[in-house]
């Protein structure tokens, strides 16, 4: 929920986004949380953010989703919104 970045389900983090810069580096990424062990979570103040949970797909959807199934899905989704192709470290070249 607004201020807070990534995606939410209700008071929940669904998809944790972050940046980091130092030494002249600026990087970037995200953590989608498919089949994650939420039960982790329960030790932590996850993101610093008190009162608020995390959750994943596999909870949500009542049923297991690996990151396998999601994987071809997002980055199609991923090429759409940002108008741009993505290239793996494994493509020929």
């Amino acid at each position: 929920p607004p201020p807070f970045t990534g995606v939410w389900m209700g008071d929940s983090k669904l998809c944790a986004i972050g940046v980091h810069c130092g030494n002249h580096i600026t990087s970037h990424g995200l953590a989608l949380n498919c089949c994650t062990d939420l039960t982790w979570f329960d030790h932590i103040v996850p993101c610093g953010l008190e009162g608020k949970g995390v959750t994943s797909l596999s909870h949500e959807l009542g049923q297991h989703v690996a990151v396998n199934h999601v994987l071809e899905p997002f980055l199609d989704s991923f090429q759409e919104v940002f108008d741009c192709t993505l290239v793996s470290s494994e493509d020929p070249e």
